[in-house]
Protein backbone atom coordinates (compact mmCIF):
# COMPACT_ATOMS: atom_id res chain seq x y z
CA UNK A 1 0.00 0.00 0.00
CA UNK A 2 0.94 3.12 -0.63
CA UNK A 3 1.04 6.82 1.58
CA UNK A 4 -2.40 7.58 -0.05
CA UNK A 5 -4.94 4.01 0.45
CA UNK A 6 -7.73 3.54 -1.78
CA UNK A 7 -10.72 4.52 0.31
CA UNK A 8 -14.21 2.41 -0.30
CA UNK A 9 -16.83 4.98 1.01
CA UNK A 10 -20.06 3.37 1.74
CA UNK A 11 -22.89 5.75 2.69
CA UNK A 12 -23.47 8.71 0.58
CA UNK A 13 -26.13 10.88 1.76
CA UNK A 14 -25.03 14.52 3.75
CA UNK A 15 -21.73 13.54 5.46
CA UNK A 16 -20.40 10.51 3.54
CA UNK A 17 -20.37 12.23 -0.04
CA UNK A 18 -19.36 15.35 1.54
CA UNK A 19 -16.26 13.05 3.22
CA UNK A 20 -15.81 11.22 -0.44
CA UNK A 21 -15.56 14.78 -2.00
CA UNK A 22 -12.43 15.57 0.27
CA UNK A 23 -10.76 12.04 -0.36
CA UNK A 24 -11.32 12.31 -3.60
CA UNK A 25 -9.31 16.04 -3.29
CA UNK A 26 -6.85 14.89 -1.79
CA UNK A 27 -5.67 12.70 -4.08
CA UNK A 28 -7.21 8.96 -2.69
CA UNK A 29 -8.39 6.74 -4.86
CA UNK A 30 -11.92 6.37 -4.10
CA UNK A 31 -15.34 4.09 -4.80
CA UNK A 32 -18.70 5.32 -3.36
CA UNK A 33 -22.03 2.98 -2.66
CA UNK A 34 -24.99 3.89 -1.98
CA UNK A 35 -28.39 1.92 -1.47
CA UNK A 36 -30.08 4.91 -3.78
CA UNK A 37 -27.31 4.73 -6.37
CA UNK A 38 -28.14 7.69 -7.65
CA UNK A 39 -26.89 10.01 -4.51
CA UNK A 40 -23.50 8.64 -5.30
CA UNK A 41 -24.08 9.28 -9.11
CA UNK A 42 -22.60 12.99 -8.59
CA UNK A 43 -19.40 11.73 -7.05
CA UNK A 44 -17.83 10.39 -10.88
CA UNK A 45 -17.40 14.21 -11.21
CA UNK A 46 -14.97 14.61 -8.21
CA UNK A 47 -13.35 11.25 -9.64
CA UNK A 48 -14.58 8.37 -7.50
CA UNK A 49 -16.02 5.30 -8.66
CA UNK A 50 -19.52 4.48 -8.12
CA UNK A 51 -20.22 1.10 -7.70
CA UNK A 52 -23.55 -1.24 -7.62
CA UNK A 53 -22.93 -3.27 -4.71
CA UNK A 54 -21.32 -3.53 -0.83
CA UNK A 55 -18.82 -6.09 -2.07
CA UNK A 56 -17.69 -4.25 -5.37
CA UNK A 57 -16.78 -1.46 -3.48
CA UNK A 58 -14.85 -2.74 -0.73
CA UNK A 59 -13.04 -5.37 -3.19
CA UNK A 60 -9.12 -4.37 -3.13
CA UNK A 61 -9.55 -1.33 -0.94
CA UNK A 62 -6.92 -0.65 2.08
CA UNK A 63 -9.90 1.11 4.08
CA UNK A 64 -13.12 0.86 4.30
CA UNK A 65 -15.31 4.02 5.79
CA UNK A 66 -19.18 3.29 6.68
CA UNK A 67 -20.99 6.34 6.94
CA UNK A 68 -24.80 5.38 6.76
CA UNK A 69 -27.88 5.82 8.78
CA UNK A 70 -27.20 3.76 12.27
CA UNK A 71 -25.51 0.96 13.65
CA UNK A 72 -27.95 -1.86 12.39
CA UNK A 73 -27.70 -0.66 8.41
CA UNK A 74 -23.70 -0.59 8.96
CA UNK A 75 -23.93 -4.38 9.80
CA UNK A 76 -26.45 -5.03 7.07
CA UNK A 77 -24.04 -3.92 4.79
CA UNK A 78 -21.00 -4.92 5.51
CA UNK A 79 -22.47 -8.65 5.65
CA UNK A 80 -23.23 -7.78 1.71
CA UNK A 81 -20.01 -6.53 1.71
CA UNK A 82 -18.28 -9.38 3.18
CA UNK A 83 -16.92 -11.74 0.34
CA UNK A 84 -15.03 -9.42 -0.85
CA UNK A 85 -13.38 -8.01 2.50
CA UNK A 86 -9.50 -8.95 2.70
CA UNK A 87 -7.96 -9.51 6.35
CA UNK A 88 -5.90 -6.56 7.50
CA UNK A 89 -8.23 -4.09 5.50
CA UNK A 90 -8.62 -1.24 8.16
CA UNK A 91 -12.57 -0.16 8.17
CA UNK A 92 -13.31 3.39 9.59
CA UNK A 93 -16.50 2.93 11.00
CA UNK A 94 -17.88 6.91 11.33
CA UNK A 95 -21.67 6.02 11.56
CA UNK A 96 -22.90 7.46 14.74
CA UNK A 97 -23.99 4.25 15.99
CA UNK A 98 -24.57 4.46 19.66
CA UNK A 99 -22.81 2.47 22.21
CA UNK A 100 -25.11 -0.97 22.32
CA UNK A 101 -23.94 -2.09 19.16
CA UNK A 102 -20.38 -0.71 18.97
CA UNK A 103 -19.34 -4.61 20.06
CA UNK A 104 -21.34 -6.05 17.69
CA UNK A 105 -19.48 -3.89 14.75
CA UNK A 106 -15.89 -5.01 16.70
CA UNK A 107 -16.73 -8.58 16.12
CA UNK A 108 -18.11 -9.17 13.12
CA UNK A 109 -14.32 -6.85 12.27
CA UNK A 110 -12.53 -10.07 14.27
CA UNK A 111 -14.58 -12.48 12.30
CA UNK A 112 -13.44 -11.29 8.84
CA UNK A 113 -9.53 -10.40 10.23
CA UNK A 114 -10.41 -6.14 9.86
CA UNK A 115 -8.77 -3.54 11.37
CA UNK A 116 -11.15 -1.87 13.44
CA UNK A 117 -11.66 1.99 14.43
CA UNK A 118 -14.17 3.46 16.17
CA UNK A 119 -14.73 7.00 14.28
CA UNK A 120 -17.82 8.68 14.83
CA UNK A 121 -16.86 12.49 13.63
CA UNK A 122 -18.30 16.31 14.86
CA UNK A 123 -19.95 18.38 12.62
CA UNK A 124 -22.38 18.63 10.24
CA UNK A 125 -23.07 19.45 6.31
CA UNK A 126 -20.77 22.74 5.98
CA UNK A 127 -18.03 21.21 8.23
CA UNK A 128 -18.24 18.22 6.34
CA UNK A 129 -18.16 19.94 2.93
CA UNK A 130 -14.90 22.21 4.05
CA UNK A 131 -13.28 19.15 5.33
CA UNK A 132 -13.31 20.65 8.74
CA UNK A 133 -14.93 17.82 10.78
CA UNK A 134 -13.21 16.40 14.32
CA UNK A 135 -12.87 12.82 13.91
CA UNK A 136 -13.06 10.97 17.24
CA UNK A 137 -11.12 7.62 17.10
CA UNK A 138 -10.48 4.54 18.47
CA UNK A 139 -8.09 1.86 17.22
CA UNK A 140 -4.68 -0.10 17.25
CA UNK A 141 -1.47 1.42 16.80
CA UNK A 142 -0.41 -0.52 14.02
CA UNK A 143 -2.89 0.54 11.50
CA UNK A 144 -3.02 4.33 12.30
CA UNK A 145 -0.34 5.21 9.45
CA UNK A 146 -3.23 3.22 6.90
CA UNK A 147 -6.14 5.20 8.56
CA UNK A 148 -4.47 8.84 9.21
CA UNK A 149 -4.29 10.21 5.45
CA UNK A 150 -8.26 9.59 5.30
CA UNK A 151 -9.04 11.46 8.68
CA UNK A 152 -6.39 13.75 7.69
CA UNK A 153 -8.22 14.27 4.27
CA UNK A 154 -12.18 14.47 5.85
CA UNK A 155 -11.59 16.44 9.37
CA UNK A 156 -9.12 19.14 10.61
CA UNK A 157 -8.24 17.34 13.68
CA UNK A 158 -8.31 13.54 15.33
CA UNK A 159 -8.85 13.28 18.47
CA UNK A 160 -7.50 10.07 19.78
CA UNK A 161 -9.54 7.97 22.47
CA UNK A 162 -8.07 4.66 23.02
CA UNK A 163 -6.49 1.84 21.66
CA UNK A 164 -9.61 -0.37 21.55
CA UNK A 165 -12.02 0.31 19.28
CA UNK A 166 -14.35 -2.37 20.22
CA UNK A 167 -14.33 -0.42 23.62
CA UNK A 168 -16.34 1.79 21.80
CA UNK A 169 -14.85 5.36 23.83
CA UNK A 170 -14.95 7.75 20.53
CA UNK A 171 -18.92 6.47 20.48
CA UNK A 172 -19.46 7.12 23.81
CA UNK A 173 -17.39 10.90 23.99
CA UNK A 174 -19.62 11.32 20.50
CA UNK A 175 -22.80 10.67 22.32
CA UNK A 176 -21.40 12.76 25.05
CA UNK A 177 -21.33 15.77 22.27
CA UNK A 178 -24.21 15.22 20.53
CA UNK A 179 -26.18 15.44 24.11
CA UNK A 180 -25.12 19.47 23.95
CA UNK A 181 -25.90 20.00 20.66
CA UNK A 182 -29.54 18.21 21.25
CA UNK A 183 -30.53 19.58 24.20
CA UNK A 184 -28.72 23.16 22.32
CA UNK A 185 -30.81 23.10 19.30
CA UNK A 186 -34.56 22.32 21.17
CA UNK A 187 -33.39 25.05 23.73
CA UNK A 188 -33.40 27.13 21.07
CA UNK A 189 -36.90 26.22 19.14
CA UNK A 190 -38.34 26.80 22.23
CA UNK A 191 -37.39 30.49 23.08
CA UNK A 192 -38.75 31.39 19.10
CA UNK A 193 -41.77 29.00 19.76
CA UNK A 194 -42.41 31.28 23.46
CA UNK A 195 -41.42 34.47 22.13
CA UNK A 196 -43.68 33.92 19.56
CA UNK A 197 -46.29 33.26 21.61
CA UNK A 198 -45.91 35.78 23.85
CA UNK A 199 -45.55 38.57 21.22
CA UNK A 200 -41.72 39.72 22.17
CA UNK A 201 -39.54 39.92 19.03
CA UNK A 202 -36.81 37.49 18.86
CA UNK A 203 -34.65 40.52 18.17
CA UNK A 204 -35.07 42.08 21.33
CA UNK A 205 -34.13 38.79 23.21
CA UNK A 206 -30.68 38.90 21.15
CA UNK A 207 -30.19 41.99 22.17
CA UNK A 208 -30.64 41.37 25.69
CA UNK A 209 -28.54 38.37 25.60
CA UNK A 210 -25.32 39.88 23.08
CA UNK A 211 -21.92 40.12 23.94
CA UNK A 212 -22.96 38.23 27.62
CA UNK A 213 -22.36 34.56 29.04
CA UNK A 214 -25.86 33.24 27.68
CA UNK A 215 -24.80 34.45 23.77
CA UNK A 216 -23.24 32.10 21.99
CA UNK A 217 -23.08 31.53 18.30
CA UNK A 218 -24.55 27.78 17.90
CA UNK A 219 -27.78 29.29 19.10
CA UNK A 220 -27.46 31.97 16.51
CA UNK A 221 -27.05 30.16 14.16
CA UNK A 222 -29.64 27.70 14.05
CA UNK A 223 -32.59 30.39 15.30
CA UNK A 224 -31.46 31.79 11.74
CA UNK A 225 -32.26 29.43 9.92
CA UNK A 226 -35.96 29.13 11.47
CA UNK A 227 -36.42 33.12 11.69
CA UNK A 228 -35.11 32.81 7.13
CA UNK A 229 -36.93 30.39 6.65
CA UNK A 230 -33.91 28.65 5.30
CA UNK A 231 -34.33 24.90 6.95
CA UNK A 232 -33.36 23.04 3.31
CA UNK A 233 -31.09 21.79 2.54
CA UNK A 234 -30.43 20.52 6.15
CA UNK A 235 -26.98 20.62 7.77
CA UNK A 236 -28.44 17.83 10.24
CA UNK A 237 -31.88 16.21 9.33
CA UNK A 238 -34.70 16.27 11.91
CA UNK A 239 -35.19 12.86 11.14
CA UNK A 240 -31.61 12.22 12.12
CA UNK A 241 -31.27 14.49 15.09
CA UNK A 242 -34.39 11.82 16.62
CA UNK A 243 -32.40 9.06 16.19
CA UNK A 244 -29.03 9.92 18.07
CA UNK A 245 -31.54 11.67 20.81
CA UNK A 246 -32.77 8.02 20.99
CA UNK A 247 -29.51 6.66 20.80
CA UNK A 248 -28.48 9.24 23.98
CA UNK A 249 -31.43 8.00 26.05
CA UNK A 250 -30.70 4.11 25.66
CA UNK A 251 -26.92 4.99 26.55
CA UNK A 252 -28.02 7.08 29.50
CA UNK A 253 -30.81 4.55 30.69
CA UNK A 254 -27.96 1.45 30.46
CA UNK A 255 -25.76 3.71 32.74
CA UNK A 256 -28.45 4.47 35.56
CA UNK A 257 -28.43 7.79 33.87
CA UNK A 258 -31.99 9.49 33.69
CA UNK A 259 -32.31 11.88 31.02
CA UNK A 260 -34.98 13.96 30.78
CA UNK A 261 -33.67 16.81 28.43
CA UNK A 262 -32.55 14.36 25.71
CA UNK A 263 -35.61 11.74 25.66
CA UNK A 264 -38.01 15.24 25.38
CA UNK A 265 -35.90 16.26 22.68
CA UNK A 266 -36.38 13.10 21.01
CA UNK A 267 -40.60 13.71 20.96
CA UNK A 268 -39.69 16.98 20.18
CA UNK A 269 -38.05 15.95 16.97
CA UNK A 270 -40.70 13.12 16.69
CA UNK A 271 -43.56 15.83 16.79
CA UNK A 272 -41.70 18.05 13.77
CA UNK A 273 -41.07 15.04 12.07
CA UNK A 274 -44.83 13.66 12.00
CA UNK A 275 -45.43 17.43 10.82
CA UNK A 276 -43.67 17.02 7.91
CA UNK A 277 -39.87 18.47 8.62
CA UNK A 278 -38.23 15.16 8.83
CA UNK A 279 -35.61 16.18 6.18
CA UNK A 280 -35.09 19.71 6.86
CA UNK A 281 -32.60 20.72 9.48
CA UNK A 282 -32.83 19.99 12.96
CA UNK A 283 -33.56 23.79 13.78
CA UNK A 284 -37.30 22.51 12.54
CA UNK A 285 -37.86 20.93 15.85
CA UNK A 286 -39.26 24.17 16.35
CA UNK A 287 -42.18 23.51 14.69
CA UNK A 288 -42.98 21.04 17.06
CA UNK A 289 -44.23 23.66 19.73
CA UNK A 290 -47.38 24.14 18.06
CA UNK A 291 -50.06 21.79 17.33
CA UNK A 292 -50.77 23.23 13.87
CA UNK A 293 -46.95 22.71 12.97
CA UNK A 294 -46.89 26.80 13.33
CA UNK A 295 -45.50 29.43 11.10
CA UNK A 296 -41.96 30.73 11.74
CA UNK A 297 -41.62 34.20 13.61
CA UNK A 298 -40.82 37.35 11.93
Amino acid sequence: MTDKPTVSVLGTGIMGAAMARNLCRAGLGVRVWNRTREKAEPLAADGARVTGTPAEAVDGADVVLTMLYDGNTVLDVMREAAPALRPGTVWAQCTTAGTELVPDLAAFAREHGLVFYDAPVLGTRRPAEDGQLTVLAAGPEEGRRTVEPVFGAVGARTVWTGDDGGAGSASRLKLVANSWVIAATAATGEVLALAKGLGVDPRRFFELIEGGPLDMGYLRAKAALVLDGELSPASFAVATAEKDARLIVRAGERSGVRLDVAAAAAERFARAAALGHADEDMAAAYFASFGDGGQAPT
